[in-house]
């Protein structure tokens, strides 16, 4: 009787553990920066879903010319789909999204440039993106639009709202996430105000806001859940980088905790970086959410 108690209480255990790590996410930029970057080496922990973010997918040639929404991958050629299928297949819980667009592609600086026929950029990224999603296994896609041409985004919300719309309601994705910093909130807040049902995570790129101390990253956090659903915000952090620091990101998600959001999910740029600390923050992060009472 006594085994069989104890083996009901073990039970009843992983259950609870199960259900209290259930929703947790981790998601990691890797591949932008060029050097032969790997899924292998980067920490997983089976408990949480874990996402990579291939850096970047864009639709424009080599020499930075648009092409109307036909995308191609510019990521880390070491990030192969043998290599996507590898990884997905050790760890169940991994996903892997690829970006959008990024600020530059060598030398030449990126923007929306409203495309001239919008359902067309549409039609075209939605092709390009399903051979991409197909090729490399992909579960979905990041947007991460970083600038904006003088002549204004007024096609941005529209275009890119759509293709998220058509690429889940066809079934060629199952996840979506976009990518705002501090200079590209309202074309975002457009998106998200318009499409918020086809967006499952904003992954707010908070270290462009400069703030160093974990009572500015909150004060930065209450504005950002304010103008996205804090329910879909994550905290980020970057790697030897801007904004916070160190383990001072991690007493920021404790402030967070402790002012009522719940810290369900981290977002990392990038893994290229995170070898030469020994993922670290991957670890760190991981064990947080693993240890968060939030549910």
């Amino acid at each position: 009787m006594k085994h069989f108690f104890l083996l009901h209480v073990a039970v009843y255990v992983v259950v609870l553990l199960g259900s209290l790590c259930e929703g947790k996410v981790m998601m990691e930029y890797i591949g932008a920066t060029g050097v032969p970057v790997t899924f292998e080496p980067v920490p997983i922990r089976d408990e949480i879903d874990f996402h990579f973010i291939l850096s970047f997918a864009i639709d424009a040639d080599q020499s930075g010319t648009y092409q109307n929404g036909k995308f191609s991958p510019y990521w880390a050629e070491t990030l192969t789909p043998d290599s996507v299928a590898a990884i997905k297949e050790e760890h169940p819980n991994v996903k892997v999204l690829a970006s959008l667009c990024g600020w530059s592609l060598g030398d030449k600086v990126l923007a929306w440039y409203n495309p001239k026929d919008p359902k067309k950029w549409i039609s075209n990224a939605f092709s390009s993106i399903q051979e991409i999603t197909n090729t490399y296994h992909l579960d979905g896609i990041d947007i991460d639009y970083e600038n904006f041409s003088k002549r204004g985004n007024n096609t941005f919300a529209f275009c890119i709202g759509e293709l998220l719309t058509l690429l889940k309601n066809q079934s060629v994705i199952t996840v979506a996430s976009i990518a705002p910093y501090h200079l590209t909130t309202q074309p975002y807040i457009d998106l998200f105000s318009a499409y918020s049902d086809v967006i499952d995570y904003v992954n707010y790129q908070f270290y462009t806001d400069k703030v160093r101390q974990p009572k500015g990253y909150l004060e930065a956090f209450k504005l950002r859940a304010g103008q996205f659903n804090a329910e879909k915000l994550l905290p980020s952090y970057e790697i030897d980088g801007r904004g916070i620091q160190g383990d001072a990101f991690f007493d920021a998600l404790e402030l967070l905790e402790d002012y009522g959001f719940d810290v369900d999910g981290v977002m990392i740029f990038s893994a290229d970086g995170g070898a030469a600390n020994g993922y670290y923050y991957e670890k760190k992060s991981q064990d947080f959410l693993l240890n968060s009472t939030s549910i």
